[in-house]
């Protein structure tokens, strides 16, 4: 029988959303309970050892003691863990599969040979480094089957290819780590984030930035690396000092390759893991390839401006001054202001179904785009205006100052409603809060353009911040490349998160009626609104008032993506 057989026949994991209740957390220290559907706590401070099955162990010791080895040993290579398997399960068991990352454990014997496994989840992570943050009340039911040796011990014949990991352990032996690829045009490199065991983690960023990038994400950017090219041999030689080297096959293809953008990759994915120095051979026994990694530009999200009684202003050094030239927004509630990165773009809504520009010079306000509900607009680097209106439409709109719109198609967002967007600063991805049957979710998706950076469709999206109900104000911003602000139901009220595409989110301060949240640089410079109109800043673990900034309609922090 096949090992899929198998697993079908013995039983497999299988998501079930459900409240957790009474339960603790998975077990990294002290001794194991007894395995009577009792519950295994978590020492703090405790550093554990795998540590193998003791010969006269019940069924449940044997797997519990089987968890608490594979968690001790998740950076090693399984020796102790697999002592725990029957013979012709060590070889079978594959560790190297799905990741469970999980707070609380239940052991439980559910049968004569048979251990169930039930664990609270926090996040998945997939064979190629892809986290998932799950909902929070997500379990995961893993049986495991047993059989006796000759001696009469318990072993496991049965164990699913999974690796089961506490989450403070996971914090500690994963490392997050940034690939690298380029937009259609090739100026900006773009970031998609994976999680790598903390061993040669060098190897698994190059492999993986040779496997491309992820479905979600695939027709969204480029690689200046070659399709089909290979790592050998199958490993990164990292050196003290700082030096990486590596060779690249099949020779011809790699040495056609426009080498500045490929050693741009390589070098953006490979610098934050230590290296300062690449190698890089074409082929077995080739030559080095020469030249310098590209330097791409990154867009900066530019000053925080704000919309007081309709009229545009900046904050600077905490203090606001008028922008040069920009009138009032005319309206009968102006708000959600947008600009690009050069200011040369400026949209605000007149009301909420109607998106204007906004007055400047010698122009005047002009009508772009009407529509129920519209949601507030992003500019991108392309000088597209984003918004949507209406419900259950399966599209985003796009518009330019010259009034020439497109449709962006979006397949999944059929039968929701579109409440926020935000374009990423290279444009090549789009943040969308949306209401559906399964409730309001934050998801991330590629943008499809065509070759004059005409926006076209919306890929599959993938869930961020699945353990948060996105806020009525359903306020979200890009914080950095990688990371965007969102505004969360909490216990008191609309809470501030920072939320990775791909990542564990992270709650901030709570903030009193706080409608809505802005970026200009990076998280040290992450702003909130309130229902009063007061401008917060977010400093030394706290927010703190921007002196003289008061009956603050909306914001425009983040530059281009709004």
């Amino acid at each position: 029988m096949t090992r899929g057989a198998r697993s079908r026949a013995l039983g497999c994991a299988a998501l079930v959303v459900a409240l957790m209740t009474g339960c603790v957390a998975i077990p990294t220290g002290g001794p194991v309970t007894a395995g009577d559907g009792g519950q295994v706590r978590e020492q703090d401070g405790v550093f554990v050892l795998a540590q193998g099955p003791q010969t006269d162990a019940e069924p449940t010791r044997i797997v519990e003691g089987f968890l608490l080895a594979m968690d001790a040993e998740v950076t090693g290579d399984f020796d102790v863990t697999r002592q725990f398997l029957a013979a012709d399960e060590r070889s079978e068991w594959d560790p190297g599969g799905e990741t469970i990352v999980a707070s609380t454990t239940k052991v439980e014997q559910t049968g004569d040979a048979q251990v169930t496994v039930s664990l609270a989840v926090k996040a998945k992570v997939d064979v190629d480094g892809r986290y998932l943050e799950v909902p929070a009340d997500a379990l995961e039911t893993l049986r495991y089957e047993l059989v006796q040796d000759t001696r009469g011990a318990w072993r496991i014949a049965y164990a699913p290819d999974v690796l089961v990991v506490d989450s403070r352990r996971f914090a500690q032996q994963f490392r997050p780590t940034s690939l690298y690829f380029l937009t259609p045009d090739s100026k900006v490199l773009v970031p998609e984030v994976r999680f790598f065991r903390d061993r040669n983690v060098p190897t698994a960023v190059v492999r993986a930035l040779l496997a491309g990038p992820s479905p979600w994400l695939r027709d969204a950017v480029t690689s200046a690396i070659p399709p089909g090219t290979e790592l050998k041999p199958e490993a990164v030689s990292f050196e003290r000092g700082g030096v990486a080297e590596m060779t690249l096959e099949p020779a011809r293809a790699v040495l056609e390759a426009d080498r500045g953008l490929l050693l741009a990759q390589l070098d953006a994915s490979l610098r934050p893991l230590g290296v300062t120095t690449l190698v890089v051979r074409a082929g077995a026994g080739g030559a080095v390839i020469d030249g310098v990694p590209d330097e791409l530009s990154t867009p900066d999200a530019g000053e925080l401006e704000v919309l007081v009684d309709g009229q545009t202003l900046r904050v600077i050094a905490d203090a606001p001054a008028t922008v040069e030239g920009a009138g009032a927004v005319q309206g009968t509630a102006p708000g959600s202001p947008a600009r690009s990165a050069d200011g040369l773009v400026r949209v605000a809504l007149a009301d909420p179904s109607t998106l204007v520009t906004v007055p400047v010079g010698s122009a005047e306000q002009r009508t772009l785009l009407t529509g129920p509900a519209l949601a507030a607009p992003s500019v991108d680097r392309y000088a597209w205006v984003w918004t949507a209106r209406g419900s259950g439409t399966g599209r985003l709109d796009a518009v330019r100052l010259d009034g020439t719109a497109v449709e962006v198609t979006a397949d999944w967002l059929a039968g929701r409603t579109v409440q926020a967007v935000r374009v990423s600063r290279d444009g090549t991805r789009v943040a969308i809060v949306s209401r559906g049957p399964d409730g309001v979710t934050l998801n991330v998706a590629g943008v499809t353009r065509d070759g004059g950076g005409v926006p076209l469709t919306i890929g599959p999206g993938v869930r961020a911040g699945g353990a948060l109900t996105p806020a009525d104000a359903a306020s979200i911003v890009w914080v950095d490349d990688v990371t965007l602000g969102m505004l969360a139901e909490g216990d008191a009220g609309a809470t501030p998160y920072l939320v990775p595409v791909s990542g564990s989110s992270t709650p901030l301060p709570a903030v009193a009626d706080a409608v809505e949240l802005a970026a200009d640089r990076g998280s040290r410079l992450l702003y909130v609104v309130t229902a009063d109109g007061d401008l917060l800043r977010y400093e030394g673990g706290t927010w703190v008032a921007v002196p003289g900034v008061t009956g603050v309609l909306d914001v425009a922090g983040a530059a281009f993506p709004g």
